[in-house]
């Protein structure tokens, strides 16, 4: 696997509950964070190791074959939240990377954070 993005930065929630979110990839009800868009999918959890890693398929029809591997430390209270961007193929071209690498650090980093704040 190719990695063309990486990222961490801290959750105010523990790893516990952070995993929970990760794969249950809430879309509705209380805490709902994955709000998608419309050329994108909700990720399978191809891989799932509690409560320190999980890895998604792609949100990105375009791009079947592309992992979402997320790793998860505690800090305290809080989780460092990792992701990386991994592809079996060729990586995309220098727009479309920034393109996704934003939208992932967008999903988690924010609309993911911003569900912790009640």
């Amino acid at each position: 696997m190719v990695e063309y993005g990486a990222r961490a930065k801290r959750l105010p929630a523990p790893p516990h509950v952070v995993w929970d979110d990760l794969v249950a990839r809430k879309r509705v009800g209380v805490r709902a964070w994955l709000a998608l868009r419309s050329d994108e999918v909700v990720p399978e959890v191809l891989e799932a190791a509690r409560p320190r890693r999980v890895v998604w398929s792609s949100l990105w029809p375009a791009r079947p074959d592309d992992w979402v591997e997320l790793t998860l430390t505690a800090r305290g209270t809080e989780t460092l939240l990792g992701f990386r961007l991994l592809t079996p193929g060729d990586p995309p071209d220098d727009d479309l990377t920034r393109r996704i690498r934003y939208r992932v650090n967008r999903l988690l980093y924010d609309d993911l954070r911003r569900s912790y704040d009640g």
